[in-house]
């Protein structure tokens, strides 16, 4: 299959062959990400009770050893960062899940695993609908323009909305790992005082790349109700 847009080295947008139809881009997309969602729930797997409950308190999920949730969809918060992100000096549980998990070299279970590996936290403008599917946006931190499919996505976010979600690329197009968080004048107003006076002077390029910043966001967007304002879905399957 060929797509008309094909990924620089920098994560950037750049004009490529003749492009596949919506239901091909559609039924690949769908493919690697039930790949990743099983990756996920075995990565889950080998995470413990005590750790998830650490990253819940951190997040105000939870007090003691209580998860205090309203929606449960608010867990993804605390599975993001616990399966891709961990203290200085320990291993993130991704990372021991692929140590293990004995996939074919040429295999998608492999080529997902690896891009999941290299997922990186981004803050997204939504620039326009892509020709085929899902979404042209600009990473704002790195300076670079992507091809982001996700129908839940495509068919809440216009043009100009911000968002802050995790991506990893195993094709042309990149994909939303799982949580994500909407912008809005409140959110960023509230996230400036939540940083950290350390967090808050590094450069834009490193602030986005330290683990700690995602758990600010997300700790920031449950407080402010973020929950009310975000469902996680897809489309159904195109005729």
């Amino acid at each position: 299959m060929a797509f008309a847009v094909a990924r620089r080295k920098d994560g950037a947008l750049v004009s490529g062959a003749p492009s596949g139809s919506r239901n091909e881009v559609l039924a690949r997309y769908r493919h690697l990400r039930e790949i990743s969602k099983r990756h996920n729930e075995e990565i889950l797997n080998l995470i413990s009770g005590d750790a998830m409950l650490r990253q819940a308190r951190r997040l105000g999920l939870a007090h003691g050893r209580t998860l205090i949730l309203d929606d449960m969809e608010a867990m993804n918060y605390v599975y993001d960062l616990a399966i891709y992100t961990a203290p200085a000096g320990r291993s993130r549980a991704i990372d021991r899940f692929a140590r293990s998990a004995g996939l074919s070299a040429d295999s998608d279970e492999r080529l997902v695993l690896g891009a999941m590996r290299a997922a990186r936290f981004s803050i997204l403008v939504v620039e326009r609908r892509h020709h085929e599917a899902g979404l042209v946006a600009t990473d704002l931190f790195r300076r670079t323009k992507l091809w982001l499919v996700d129908m839940g996505l495509e068919s809440s976010m216009p043009a100009r909305m911000m968002i802050a979600t995790r991506l990893f690329t195993p094709e042309q197009f990149s994909m939303a790992a799982g949580a994500h968080v909407p912008f809005d004048p409140a959110m960023i107003e509230n996230l400036s005082a939540a940083l950290s006076r350390r967090l808050g002077q590094r450069k834009p390029i490193e602030l986005i790349d330290d683990r700690r910043f995602a758990e600010v966001i997300y700790r920031v967007a449950l407080a402010g109700g973020v929950m009310d304002r975000v469902a996680y879905q897809d489309l159904p399957d195109d005729d």
